[in-house]
């Protein structure tokens, strides 16, 4: 089995590990010595950044994942199996068609495939659950809510809620639950600023604390520092944490890394902006490219 670049554990390779170890078979991980002495290799890429290096094992091995083709599939035989390794999916697909997201090519319509105890061992504390969009199935994510209650789980939704979806109901449970980190949602485009202003009041009238949401903060080829700017200074001046998410088409501009070196660092972003500038030899390259935005005032 060959992880080309997963950050966590490769749930498809699991799978796959899973059905040999189950039939006898013995299994190593990222080993290409072993590779060419193996019966049958499977390489997965995630990221499409990584695909040439999973062409290089083209005609020597089983290849997939969304970085090589949106339209390789595991067999069913494969796929049905259930690793249990504390992370995972209970639905599949989104309602949404985000111009920079490959879920909806990929799975389609938002579906359940599942609840907690096809992906918990019935051992650990915590849980993750990869869900793309599981508030849009409400009356699932109750089920998966009840669930974790039960077993007293905490809990990471890590691909973040969609805040659009949220209600009063939804947000009982959301805040009743144990969470492993920040509740993570999402503010992708400045035009979701009454939405996002509706579920943050919804959320603090439920008793959310301060700084007890993370809002993935995303930078595409289509955005100005303004828009980004602003939307980080909307989330700061209702305390609640950001991370600074850089498409890869424009990771390595100066502005964004300005932006993320402030918003990705919870010490920082707590603070006053000016005051940072003033005394932060880090962001000292940075300065020129907040001036403007601080001048104009509140909110960009």
């Amino acid at each position: 089995l060959i992880d080309i670049d997963s950050k966590i554990p490769n749930l498809a390779l699991k799978k796959i590990e899973k059905y040999h170890v189950d039939k006898g078979d013995t299994v190593d991980w990222n080993n290409e010595l072993m590779a060419t002495l193996s019966d049958k290799v499977y390489v997965s890429c995630v990221f499409d950044w990584n695909k040439r290096l999973a062409q290089e094992w083209e005609g020597k091995a089983e290849i997939g994942g969304s970085g090589y083709s949106l339209t390789t599939i595991l067999p069913p035989e494969i796929d049905r199996i259930k690793p249990r390794i504390n992370l995972g999916f209970t639905t599949r697909g989104c309602i949404r068609k985000c111009y920079f997201c490959i879920v909806p090519k990929k799975e389609g319509m938002v579906h359940a495939v599942g609840d907690i105890y096809d992906i918990w061992d019935g051992k650990s504390k915590e849980l993750v659950i990869m869900d793309n969009n599981i508030l849009a199935l409400p009356e699932h994510f109750k089920l998966i809510a009840s669930q974790l209650r039960k077993e007293k789980l905490k809990v990471d939704f890590n691909q973040g809620l969609d805040h659009r979806l949220l209600t009063e109901d939804l947000a009982h449970e959301l805040l009743t639950l144990k969470h492993i980190h920040e509740i993570r949602f999402a503010f992708d485009d400045l035009s979701y600023k009454p939405s996002v202003l509706k579920a943050l009041g919804i959320l603090k009238k439920g008793g959310m604390r301060d700084w007890g949401s993370r809002w993935y903060v995303y930078i595409g080829e289509k955005d100005t520092f303004e828009s980004v700017y602003e939307r980080m200074k909307l989330l700061q001046e209702h305390k609640q944490a950001v991370y600074v998410m850089r498409d890869r088409k424009v990771y390595s501009d100066p502005r964004w890394i300005a932006l993320s070196s402030w918003g990705n660092t919870m010490g920082a972003f707590k603070m006053d902006l000016n005051e940072i500038l003033k005394s932060s030899d880090r962001m000292k390259p940075y300065r020129k490219y907040f001036s403007q935005p601080i001048r104009e005032g509140k909110n960009g």
